[in-house]
């Protein structure tokens, strides 16, 4: 109770928490028997084959809308919104010996929407999940999140058709915030992209619709085990509600090192190693040439920039032009695991990526290892090598995921959970990594720019484990 002038005025004072989160999303996560895999991969396949889609590469000058601007060359759409393709000079360190770097870069200014319906269902919930076209996907269509879309797109700046459930995230009437974080995507190829990721509770009826279907956390976590189903803004937005890490979970409450320890050692890599972005013009970024229908490094590798025409039957706008990332070989990301004292722990690398605010946790491994090839075995990513020649038994996960297909073309990763011991991965870490609990690692997936899109995947693969 407050006072207010002789008045005495009660405070309504409410529970920090949702102590009944946890026993939800567990109820979810183990109720699995709705429908089968199998049924869910025919209904995918019934949307590829019942509505058009067809991607298809052109030259720059064939893009719609999209050209290289006068004096910079950067890569415009005439709008002046969705997003740019510019140069980046990257440092990475302290003076007087950071490593730098550039590179072509897309600059996102808009904070776009992942946002994933939830409803229960018999005291179950489920999640309503979208058969999504993306022209980058291996594919084409995977399991999306019920809004998937960038504010030009929800604001209809095409002049194209509305965003379906979008009010659900937009307007607080509708529904109840089970999750809602602003995260980080690929600092290697966005300069501080970041959206927003929700889990909201609608309240009422929601209608239904035929490229939409509702699923328990059970039947994602079974569908995260094949390749190329469940794509990453999901994976990226259910983080959110990993089950290790929601307020009132049941967890061991230890760890190798406590979360002090560990907020301290991240603080000290961030302070350490400094990311100082320059966007700088597209035309004469050093290392790169330009041509009719690509933007190539010099030595063919890490990724190029290209054109594409895209059509699709069931989206916002029927037929588009846009530029897209294209990565050069299949990515290797992987964790390391150990389990110390009962409790299991990842391995993670603080990462300092260029388009990063800070460095962020990440994976043990994360890179193209074609990348590194022609490099010495000492010049490699550390347990590169460990992850890639892993003995079948220790790997605890392995599927083929692609990451986001609105923005890059076939960009492919193995994501690998690989068990080690003291002689492959002391706990005695080196510079640059850290042991963390599962528990610890999910509830900083809570909060901004902690870890990065990679490990978020991978956290989920840890909770399809049963982890």
């Amino acid at each position: 109770m407050t006072e207010v002038g002789s008045e005495r005025v009660r405070t309504p004072l409410r529970p920090r928490a949702d102590a009944s989160l946890s026993d939800r999303i567990a109820r979810s996560a183990s109720a699995s028997a709705d429908a089968s895999c199998d049924e869910i991969h025919a209904w995918l396949q019934r949307r590829r084959e019942e509505v058009e889609f067809t991607v298809d590469r052109i030259p720059f000058d064939a893009l719609d809308g999209w050209s290289f601007a006068p004096g910079t060359g950067n890569l415009v759409h005439r709008s002046g919104r969705f997003f740019t393709v510019e140069g980046l000079h990257a440092s990475v360190g302290e003076q007087p010996s950071p490593v730098e770097w550039h590179q072509p870069v897309i600059v996102q200014r808009e904070t776009g929407i992942l946002g994933i319906l939830a409803q229960e269902f018999d005291g179950v919930l489920h999640f309503l999940m979208q058969a999504k076209m993306e022209p980058g996907n291996p594919g084409l269509l995977q399991l999306s999140p019920t809004v998937q879309a960038t504010y030009s797109n929800y604001t209809k700046v095409h002049k194209g058709g509305s965003v379906r459930y979008v009010e659900y995230f937009t307007d607080p009437s509708r529904a109840r915030v089970l999750s809602d974080v602003l995260q980080s995507e690929h600092g290697s190829w966005f300069y501080r992209k970041r959206n927003r990721n929700m889990v909201v509770e609608a309240i009422g009826p929601v209608p239904e619709h035929e490229d939409f279907r509702w699923l328990t956390l059970g039947q994602i976590h079974q569908l995260l085990r094949h390749d190329h189903t469940v794509n990453m803004d999901a994976r990226s937005a259910l983080a959110g509600l990993s089950r290790s890490g929601v307020p009132g979970a049941p967890h061991s409450g230890a760890a190798l090192h406590s979360d002090t320890e560990l907020l301290s050692w991240l603080a000290g890599r961030r302070a350490a190693s400094p990311i100082r972005p320059e966007r700088v013009p597209l035309a004469g970024v050093p290392g790169w040439k330009h041509g009719p229908s690509s933007v190539d490094h010099e030595n063919d590798r890490y990724f190029r920039v290209v054109a594409v025409s895209v059509r699709a039957g069931n989206r916002e706008v029927g037929h588009w032009t846009q530029p897209l990332f294209e990565p050069l070989g299949q990515g290797v990301v992987a964790f390391l695991s150990r389990t110390v004292g009962g409790v299991p722990h990842v391995l993670v690398h603080a990462r300092a990526e260029g388009g990063f605010l800070d460095a962020e946790l990440g994976p043990t491994v994360q890179c193209a290892p074609a990348n590194h090839a022609h490099l010495p075995a000492a010049d490699r990513p550390p347990f590169l090598d460990l992850v890639t020649t892993a003995d079948p038994s220790r790997i605890r996960y392995s599927a083929l995921h692609s990451e986001e297909g609105g923005r890059f073309l076939d960009a492919v990763s193995r994501y690998l959970v690989v068990e080690a011991d003291e002689s492959q991965a002391p706990l005695d870490a080196p510079p640059g990594f850290h042991w963390v609990s599962h528990d610890q690692l999910a509830a900083l997936a809570r909060h901004s720019h902690y870890v990065n899109v990679q490990a978020r995947t991978l956290l989920m693969c840890l909770d399809s484990l049963g982890s």
